[in-house]
């Protein structure tokens, strides 16, 4: 059983490692890395691409330009980034719809707080046109009792509330 787990890992040892590029410099010097050459490497000097299971990477197609000089244009969009676009638009559009859903709860949690406001201006303006006595606390915690200009004041108050929350 030993023997096999360690024959196992020798050959794990010996497996290539992933996505090895090999390109020729401008100087002429091999160099091989974990990542894509610079952009100025042309693609004759690339030397081999990473492997994807087994399989070797496709090379970019080069299609005829349109410009003057008669130079090669990669293609703009390979056949593999069509589902990368399909699942970007989906998370786009879920993004918005979630957007929206958030924004209409907001819409109906200030529905109900205005209701609620309603709700409590028309009892407080129903109290005050009784003509009942009514107090409230001060600052010092002390009960003081509302004289005229006081009711006048939240009536003008409660009246307020109710022009802009009870529509």
């Amino acid at each position: 059983m030993a023997t096999l787990t360690l024959l196992a890992c020798l050959l794990a040892l010996c497996l290539p490692a992933h996505a090895q590029w090999q390109w020729r410099d401008k100087d002429g010097r091999v160099t091989a890395s974990d990542r894509p050459p610079p952009r100025e490497v042309p693609d004759k000097d690339i030397i081999s691409r990473p492997t994807t299971w087994g399989r070797a990477a496709p090379k970019p197609v080069a299609v005829a330009s349109a410009a003057t000089d008669g130079s090669p244009v990669r293609a703009a969009a390979p056949a593999a980034s069509v589902p990368v676009e399909r699942e970007l638009e989906a998370r786009k559009k879920a993004a918005e719809q979630d957007k929206a859903a958030k924004a209409k709860a907001e819409e109906e949690r200030i529905a109900g707080q205005r209701a609620e406001n309603c709700k409590r201006a028309r009892a407080q303006l129903a109290a005050l046109d009784i003509g009942q006595r009514m107090a409230r606390i001060n600052d010092k915690g002390e009960r003081e009792v509302l004289d005229d200009a006081a009711r006048f004041d939240e009536l003008r108050r409660t009246r307020e509330v109710m022009a802009s929350d009870c529509r």
